[in-house]
């Protein structure tokens, strides 16, 4: 189904979509799935008991492309009320949290913002690393489509200068992606690879899931024989077996990389790896803003859309 992924993602910003969604049975069901909940509250509770079942966990607030400077500060108060509460919980050895630098203030114009966007999403960032620092966590630095992915590897070398440990994501669906791991495969650095999720052109991205595959593998291995800490982030069965076999053929020691899937996405697999001494940590996502999130995933994995069509028009 191939070719409904870029219906799928012109939904994603469909109000009137979102509503039905949010209030039919079947895909209120999907989208409970996919997303523990709305609150902070919803969003802890589900890292404490992934926490439970010996997996690690990246929590994501929910929002992007913010205009607004006052909804950018009120994401990173969100990141702060969430960083509290899983350190009150006893929660972040094992928790850390994904931020995306549109919702916190990346696009915001000269006008509305003195230096613009990239430096109040950098001083933004600064803070809410400062604050998982002080917790005893980390932040991983999610990655959008193309267009903002100079701004945030900028924005990732200034943060690293005073918080080393802050994660990268690199998307192997782009051509530019496996020079991108060599330059972050150093020691100390954290890179998190996916295929990627965004619709992008051809004169930036492959288009052949065949070609992304390649890509994600050619990425691996540089990820694998270099000194960073590898973040695996992949669904693929061929995918997880090719990035086990590589760790063992360069001498990766267990806890020296890691694997990542999405919350609720091959939750057998995950506990399988985790019970195997594998470090497997599940990508939580939260917040009212979670529509965009769960068309992108449908868009993912087509085979999820006949339950979501159904949605649409059941009567019950």
């Amino acid at each position: 189904m191939p070719i409904l992924r870029q219906p799928l993602l012109l939904l994603a910003r469909s109000a009137a979509v979102k509503k039905m969604v949010s209030t039919m049975p079947v895909s209120a069901g999907i989208v409970r799935s996919y997303v523990p909940g709305e609150t902070t509250e919803s969003a802890v509770d589900a890292a404490a008991g992934l926490a439970d079942e010996k997996l690690l966990v990246t929590l994501d607030f929910l929002g992007e492309d913010t205009l607004d400077a006052d909804q950018a500060e009120a994401t990173v108060q969100a990141y702060l009320d969430l960083l509290r509460q899983l350190a009150a919980r006893g929660l972040t050895r094992g928790a850390e949290v994904s931020v995306k630098l549109s919702a916190i203030g990346q696009f915001l114009p000269d006008t509305v913002a003195a230096g613009g966007g990239h430096k109040i999403a950098l001083e933004n960032a600064r803070t809410i690393c400062r604050a998982a620092r002080n917790a005893g966590t980390t932040v991983t630095l999610d990655m959008e489509d193309h267009t903002t992915t100079d701004s945030t590897l900028m924005i990732l070398r200034e943060l690293r200068k005073d918080f080393p440990e802050t994660g990268a994501v690199l998307q192997a669906m782009l051509h530019r992606t496996e020079a991108d791991c060599r330059a972050l495969a150093y020691e100390g650095s954290r890179v998190r690879l996916c295929k990627g999720a965004y619709l992008e052109p051809e004169d930036v991205a492959f288009q052949d899931r065949l070609d992304i595959d390649r890509s994600y593998v050619r990425c691996l291995k540089v990820l694998l024989a270099g000194e960073g800490y590898p973040m695996i982030a992949s669904h693929d069965p061929r995918m997880v077996e090719i990035a086990s076999s590589l760790a063992s053929r360069y001498g990766r020691a267990p806890g020296s990389y890691e694997f990542q899937m999405l919350y609720g996405t091959r939750p057998e697999e995950q506990r399988r790896l985790a019970a195997k001494g594998e470090r497997m940590r599940v990508y939580v996502p939260y917040g009212t803003e979670w529509y965009g999130y769960l068309m992108r995933r449908l868009a993912e994995r087509p085979q999820n859309l006949s339950f979501f069509l159904r949605s649409l028009i059941s009567k019950k």
